[in-house]
């Protein structure tokens, strides 16, 4: 392949090596200051050169290379980006219990924190993961083809990229629907994005774009398909693996510490050194012999009047100095009116780029910072203003805005002295909550609601407040932007930054699980009521649907203080009938209804989330008996299964280290395991013997699903080797259609019918799957209770095995219970009941 020099002034290699390695050692994560040293300003000045792009296509978060990524963005210098279809809502949480649209939101910012470290940008359909699908016929009927289709191609049209990269192939190989219909939209859009037939609505903001080529970054699984991938004509190799002095790096450890960043999934990675070859294979578009950027002028040559650009920005480069850094504002003046002149979009993203180089020249911090991270609707919040000028350069602040009605007096910034000042913003009284993107209104079947255009694609939307700094640098003025954020000092990790965001005066708990009405009686059901703004008094009251019944009909509340918090409780009634249902909570006060929530999302990876999201929660009625009272619980990955426990009517015991070395576990009806908890809990995996002797004495032991060690397709046992009293072999096979049916293969079994019997409407009404990580085989001591599968597909009957050992019972379950006791699925709980009471 053809290699790129990457430029190091050797007098500059030590320091930058320091300043880089010690900034990529950091976790990426909102409270780390984007790098505006030395190898940034260098990085920056040698991307301004470039004027090609490259565009990655798959379906989930962490599905891109980001070695590949890297390369282009660090290594080539081109503006590089991956369209991720979904925000990974579907899979599993390794860091906590979140679930679906709050697990997408963290699967979003991990993928913005991979995007900090390996240099690309990011972009999203509207497509949402509904859960592991087996064909690309499935995924395109549920997503609806047409609508994710208009959606890839609104992303080439608005990015226009010169390449594309798709990551999958789009055929079975792939091993997932999602995957494959990635690559099958990808390859249609690469056509239908020049064509102005297609999706016509879309050309009053962007212009029908043709890529040069489309090509699959070929990937294997397994030594069959790398021999079928050997075996393919006119493949490029690429080498991920070079080492970049400037960052002091290659960009396979930048890859790694990048893919890192998807903790909530277990993807920590190594951090790579050495030749990496990568693999690419024309799709369509002009052949490619040397090169996948062959054909394409990646300089400033490809525009009118770029010629001239690009010899100014050779000379910024060549004046660079370490030392000096405003050496290079003459130079990059002079190419800024150059490309000022050039009416393409390529110019416009490049003029940004290069006033950022401006402001790093010439030393400049400027932040625009809220006194409160919150504020309501119609309150006041204090702006406070720092400009700083810690350079050599002549700089005049001539004016800031923030948002349309804050406006702040411009100053000469002399040398080194902080300029500040202060100014209060009238929170509009319409002003929107601050809701993730994706999430401000109904989602429409498998697809979220965007209504404008120009926002489809966007990993998340402007900040509450932008501030705009109208900045004369030796006698030029640029125009930069800033979000206004709340800067706080925290007593362990010193000085951090939260976004500024809009709340309601007051938000609404209910219970973040089901609630169950195992009887035809009325009970408690609270809400908590907290002020996020002061001297806030009003009523709140109960939605519920025909045939519950709520007493009484509202209640007041009083709250003095910011933060402080009053319960109020209602009696519900449930139908004397099995039902399923939605309770909603809201409050008014004055004139105003509230019916939101709030939730926080606080990950030392990722910035702070905040959610507000409808006050309702699941309520379940139905015949539920438990003869286990007493649970233990070992808490894995995450779940929510212990408050369904709670709602059976058990007392529920979260179980540490010691409890599960010396503690006493007699006291316990039965220990239920968590999601994953084999694979996460080394204390748990050590104390298989001390649960053997537990059962031996007659206690009950229930295991919930774990997956696999080591990587995709991988047979490793490892963390689950002992999970069980008798050898249980798991394997990767799943049952995604959560309509499949089950089927009893011991109907009369006790764990069917004591203290509940079971029967096939018990399986009615789950949610997204049945079951996964199926075992593969399993010791002949155990009884395998239930079969079902996917349409077409072998039949899986290891889903529930039930032993007796000694006086106890041992039962291991991969039904995804974690999934629809949350939902509120009715015979999951006379199921689960019965699980935890098969040694009673």
């Amino acid at each position: 392949m053809m290699k790129t020099r990457v430029q190091c002034h050797s007098a500059h290699l030590t320091a930058l090596f320091v300043a880089v390695s010690v900034l990529f050692a950091l976790p990426a994560r909102a409270e780390v200051r984007k790098p505006t040293g030395a190898a940034a300003l260098e990085k920056q000045l040698e991307g301004l050169r470039v004027v090609g792009s490259v565009l990655m296509i798959a379906a989930h978060p962490d599905d891109e290379n980001t070695a590949l990524l890297a390369y282009c963005a660090q290594g080539r210098k081109y503006r590089t980006a991956y369209l991720s279809l979904t925000r990974g809502e579907g899979g599993q949480n390794l860091i906590g219990s979140e679930q679906g649209d709050l697990l997408g939101v963290i699967r979003t910012q991990e993928l913005l924190a991979a995007r900090r470290v390996d240099g690309a940008e990011q972009f999203f359909s509207r497509a949402i993961d509904f859960g592991f699908s087996k064909t690309a016929k499935e995924t395109l009927e549920k997503w609806g083809r047409e609508q994710v289709l208009s959606d890839v191609v609104w992303v080439i049209r608005r990015y226009r990229p010169d390449v594309i990269f798709l990551r999958f192939s789009g055929t079975p190989r792939d091993g997932h629907g999602h995957h494959q219909s990635s690559s099958i939209l990808g390859k249609e859009a690469f056509k239908l994005a020049a064509d102005p037939t297609a999706f016509p609505e879309q050309l009053k903001y962007v212009q029908p774009w043709q890529a040069k080529r489309i090509m699959w970054n070929g990937f294997s699984f397994n030594r069959q398909q790398e021999q079928e991938m050997d075996k393919m004509p006119d493949r490029l190799m690429v080498d991920t693996g070079e080492f970049d002095p400037v960052l002091g790096l290659s960009y396979g450890e930048l890859a790694g510490i990048s893919r890192s960043q998807h903790r909530s999934q277990g993807m920590g990675s190594p951090e790579r050194k050495g030749a990496a070859p990568n693999y690419l294979f024309l799709y369509g578009g002009d052949p490619a012999k040397q090169d996948f950027m062959d054909g394409v002028d990646t300089s400033w040559n490809r525009l009118p009047g770029g010629a001239a650009v690009q010899k100014a920005l050779d000379e910024a480069l060549a004046a660079y100095s370490m030392e000096s850094p405003e050496k290079v504002i003459a130079p990059l003046l002079k190419a800024r009116k150059l490309i000022a002149a050039i009416d393409q979009p390529d110019a416009r993203r490049k003029l940004s780029d290069l006033d950022e180089a401006l402001a790093m020249a010439a030393g400049l911090w400027l932040e625009v910072s809220a006194a409160k991270a919150e504020a309501t609707p119609g309150s006041s919040v204090t702006l406070n203003l720092t400009a700083v000028s810690r350079g050599h350069a002549k700089v005049e602040l001539e004016g800031v805005k923030a948002g349309d009605a804050v406006s702040f007096a411009g100053a000469a910034l002399a040398y080194n002295q902080p300029h500040t000042a202060k100014a209060d913003w009238q929170v509009p009284e319409t002003a929107p909550l601050t809701q993730p993107l994706q999430l401000r209104k109904q989602r429409t079947g498998n697809l979220y609601t965007i209504a404008d255009q120009r926002k489809i694609g966007l990993a998340e939307d402007e900040p509450v407040l932008t501030a705009k700094f109208r900045v004369k640098i030796e006698g030029e003025s640029i125009e930069l932007s800033r979000p206004v954020e709340n800067r706080y000092v925290d007593r362990v990790r010193g000085e951090l930054a939260r976004p500024l965001i809009i709340v309601p005066p007051v938000s609404l708990k209910l219970s973040e699980t089901a609630l169950l009405f195992a009887e035809r009686k009325a009970r408690p059901v609270t809400v908590e009521v907290v002020a996020r703004h002061p001297n806030q008094s009003g009523s709140v009251s109960l939605q519920a649907p025909a045939g519950w019944q709520v007493e009484p009909a509202e209640n007041p509340f009083q709250l003095a203080e910011a933060g402080q918090m009053v319960t109020v409780t209602f009696q519900v009634t449930p139908p004397a009938a099995t039902a399923r249902a939605e309770i909603r909570a809201s409050a008014r006060i004055g004139n105003l209804a509230i019916a939101n929530g709030m939730t926080q999302l606080t990950y030392d990876h990722i910035p702070i989330q905040t959610i507000f999201p409808a006050a309702k929660t699941p309520v379940v009625r139905v015949d539920a008996k438990v003869s286990a009272k007493r649970v233990g619980y070992v808490m894995g990955a995450g779940d929510e299964v212990p408050a369904a426990l709670k709602e059976l009517g058990c007392e529920v015991t979260f179980l540490e280290a010691g409890d599960l070395a010396h503690g006493d576990l007699s006291r316990f009806d039965a220990i239920v395991t968590g999601v994953r908890a084999w694979n996460v809990r080394e204390d748990l995996r050590t104390s298989h013997e001390r649960l053997r002797q537990y059962m031996e004495a007659g206690g009950t032991v229930v295991v919930q699903y774990n997956i696999l060690d080591g990587t995709f397709l991988s047979t490793e046992q490892g963390t689950v080797k002992n999970m069980g009293p008798f050898p249980i072999k798991l394997g990767r096979d799943r049952t995604t259609v959560e309509e499949a049916p089950v089927q009893f293969l011991k109907p009369d079994d006790r764990l069917l019918q004591i203290p509940n019997t079971i029967t096939p409407a018990d399986f009615d009404g789950w949610v997204q799957e049945r079951a996964l990580y199926f075992p593969s085989e399993w010791d002949p001591k155990y009884t395998p209770l239930l079969e079902t599968h996917d349409p077409g597909e072998a039949v899986q009957k290891g889903g529930l095995l039930y032993a007796r050992v000694g006086k106890g019972a041992y039962v291991f379950t991969c039904y995804s219970w974690f999934r629809q006791l949350p939902a509120g699925v009715p015979g999951a709980y006379r199921i689960f009941a019965n699980l935890v009471s098969a040694g009673r």
